[in-house]
């Protein structure tokens, strides 16, 4: 049989409707966790970093710096359960009658699509910016995961992983059924972006299934390389600044590209600060290191970023940064600012 979901959503979207969210078409829905609030830890940086910061990603440069300075108490969503029937999972898109959903960048922009003959049922853990980027996989996506184990038969449109990705599937104990297009006879979808309390437990459960049987050794911190790697923030004396945390501060310095799992979390699970760029490789850090450790983050001005600020307040660690000159193609960082904001973090 031929759907016509596709153009029926064009035809819509020509004259100027707006579809509801595929989970606002939910026949059932339900309360995992409530609401509840969190305070915002002011950043630690220098006089001068936030007057840098010319462009933001993921929000505007007045929503990324209100972040940064923090000292607020800021409301967090509750988490959801949604459960629908008969949606197609057709060419990275989900199709329910009245409403779609994006999982992944179209290969084809058919009108049309025939029916898939396969038919299962099941709860979806990933999203679109999991799908894009790892460190949201494994910050968000990861977290959800237990969800769709505790609704359903955890779900997933990617690939089998290879690299990191299996890794940590395995260290997880993920185990979901991998599907290229479906008819979900029933599907459960979660709204699951709500840093709450219920989020945060699930994180600590996280790195504690990742820790489990790994030496862990207290150490002053560990800089973990970005160079070319992912959405491109070149900081051009990178190798320079990470040798300086190395000979004057202790640090270990990492490569996550050219380093096992296991040896990132031994290294990362211990230390004090977990520094680096800004990016998708802070992760690896962000989600073992201990809860009384700080993310000392290196930015471009033209690409700042509170994403991962956001989670060192959910899990109450510290977050430190400076903001460089130049741009997302090509940026520095000023040894100075970085020493004396070292200072900030140990006072």
């Amino acid at each position: 049989m031929i759907s016509f979901r596709p153009a029926m959503h064009l035809l819509k979207k020509a004259c100027g409707w707006q579809e509801p969210d595929l989970e606002a078409t939910a026949p059932e829905r339900w309360v995992i966790a409530p609401s509840d609030k969190r305070y915002i830890q002011p950043a630690k940086f220098l006089p001068g970093q936030l007057e840098r910061i010319r462009a933001a990603e993921f929000g505007s440069v007045e929503e990324v710096v209100r972040d940064l300075r923090g000292g607020f108490e800021a409301s967090q969503g509750p988490t959801l359960g949604f459960r629908l029937k008969h949606v197609d999972f057709v060419d990275g898109v989900l199709y329910a009658p009245g409403a779609f959903k994006h999982l992944r960048r179209r290969q084809h922009k058919y009108p049309a699509y025939v029916i898939p003959t396969e038919r299962v049922s099941g709860a979806l853990y990933e999203s679109w910016i999991g799908n894009t980027w790892f460190g949201t996989w494994l910050c968000e996506d990861c977290l959800t995961y237990p969800l769709a184990e505790q609704y359903g038969a955890p779900v997933t449109t990617a690939p089998t992983p290879k690299g990191h990705v299996a890794t940590y599937e395995v260290k997880l104990g993920h185990r979901p059924r991998r599907i290229e297009r479906a008819h979900f006879d029933e599907l459960i979808l979660f709204s699951d972006g709500a840093h709450n309390a219920h989020r945060k437990a699930r994180a600590d459960q996280l790195r504690a299934r990742l820790v489990a049987g790994v030496p862990i050794e207290p150490n002053p911190g560990v800089f973990l390389l970005r160079g070319q790697s992912g959405m491109r923030r070149l900081l051009l004396n990178e190798r320079e600044i990470a040798d300086k945390v190395a000979a004057t501060k202790g640090f270990r310095v990492l490569d996550p590209m050219n380093s096992t799992v296991d040896e990132i979390i031994a290294a990362c699970a211990g230390a004090s600060v977990v520094m680096g760029v800004e990016g998708s490789q802070l992760v690896h850090g962000l989600m073992v290191m201990p809860q009384d450790a700080t993310l000392f983050v290196i930015q471009p001005p033209d690409r700042a970023v509170s994403a991962l600020k956001v989670i060192t307040d959910r899990q109450g660690q510290g977050y430190s940064f400076v903001v460089g000159t130049g741009s997302q193609d090509g940026f520095t960082a000023s040894w100075d600012e970085i020493e004396r904001t070292f200072d900030l973090i140990l006072n």
